[in-house]
């Protein structure tokens, strides 16, 4: 008997010792998604949209005060229109929702993860990440900036890396004024 409590002493110093010497990481700090936006604006020659998306998850990393990762995922059923209403608002969501953009009844989520960050000043960071849209995962690269629980990015999106065709002059020829310009902004804005 006395032999199992020294093999059980044994095994609880030796598992405390074990995980007391792991590195400590770095401290996550999970995004507070209704608090958090996420904005885009895309262009055409006649003028442009705007509109929201929904956060469903996200994270950013600190390693010693600095950012160091992040994560986020997007849920793409919850894109709107804020720039129209009634009818054409009903119409412009029901087409960005379909296989003509982003195939959101197959693709019902985008994704992002850090996979490089650099410090670009006293809370600016150039972050490079890999991004997924419609099961296509392409590097973009950005910047944010963190003030206390609150970050900050803004994003060009090349909407063609991503097999959304629809309107683009890179894909279609003579399409005049109802071209869509391929790149659209994202505006982040998170409160961690």
């Amino acid at each position: 008997m006395k032999k199992n409590y020294l093999v059980l002493a044994l095994a609880v110093i030796l598992a405390f010792t074990a995980s007391a010497s792991e590195p400590i990481d770095g401290e996550k700090k999970e995004v507070k998604t209704e608090e958090s936006t996420v904005t885009w604006k895309a262009y055409k020659v006649t003028g442009s949209h705007t509109g929201t998306v929904n956060l469903i998850d996200g994270a950013l990393m600190f390693d010693e005060g600095k950012l160091s990762g992040g994560n986020f995922t997007v849920d793409m059923a919850s894109l709107i229109s804020t720039d129209l209403e009634g009818e054409y608002k009903g119409k412009l969501e029901g087409h960005l929702k379909s296989d003509d953009f982003f195939g959101v009844a197959t693709h019902p989520t985008s994704s992002l993860v850090f996979t490089s960050v650099e410090a670009s000043g006293k809370n600016s960071y150039e972050v490079t990440g890999d991004l997924t849209i419609k099961g296509t995962t392409k590097p973009i690269t950005f910047d944010i900036s963190i003030y206390g629980s609150k970050a900050t990015a803004t994003m060009k999106i090349d909407r063609a890396e991503y097999d959304v065709r629809y309107g683009s002059g890179s894909f279609f020829d003579n399409l005049g004024d109802k071209t869509i310009y391929d790149e659209f902004d994202m505006v982040v804005d998170l409160v961690f």
